[in-house]
């Protein structure tokens, strides 16, 4: 199991814990500090990710596409954050 954790200059911290395959997200379980409105949406934004490629610039836009359709606000934290965080617990040993 990858994990990492990632402290937001000037904002929040972000925790992940994912098991991959094939450079995939086969499971994750994000955690931290940050707010995300509503919050509920959290283990929706984790089904979201199941199955992509780890890679940051993709887990960016397909968090911030996920945060339009659902209407959801991130506070102190960004989708690019969300996206670091995931892809450096993506490099972590298992």
């Amino acid at each position: 199991m990858g994990k990492a954790e990632y402290k937001v200059v000037g904002g929040k911290l972000i925790k992940v814990q994912l098991t991959r395959r094939d450079d995939k997200i086969q499971r994750i379980k994000i955690m931290g500090d940050f707010f995300l409105h509503p919050e509920e949406l959290i283990e929706d934004l984790e089904a979201s990710l199941t199955g992509q490629q780890l890679n940051e610039s993709t887990l960016a836009n397909g968090i911030k596409a996920f945060m339009e359709k659902k209407g959801a606000a991130l506070l102190g934290a960004s989708p690019e954050d969300f996206a670091k965080c995931i892809a450096m617990a993506g490099m972590a040993d298992d």
